[in-house]
């Protein structure tokens, strides 16, 4: 069982590594000081879809860290 969990949180991790990485990257703090004019963009398409599956992976990868203290 244990073993089960560190697998899957190293693959987990990984999925959640190559999520941030393909995020756009005109956004975030390089638009706080002079990027772009706009104070909101909303997100659309595929880049929405990338947003979403790295909440997930984040929120999945806190519950097996949190998980794993417990077995």
């Amino acid at each position: 069982m244990e073993l089960a969990l560190q697998i899957s949180q190293i693959i987990v991790s990984i999925l959640l590594v190559l999520a941030i990485l393909s995020q756009n990257r005109s956004q975030g703090l390089s638009a706080s000081f002079g990027g772009t004019g706009q104070f909101y963009i909303e997100k659309r398409g595929a880049e929405k879809v990338i947003y979403y599956i790295t909440l997930t992976l984040s929120i999945l990868f806190v519950g097996l860290s949190i998980a794993g203290l417990f077995i």
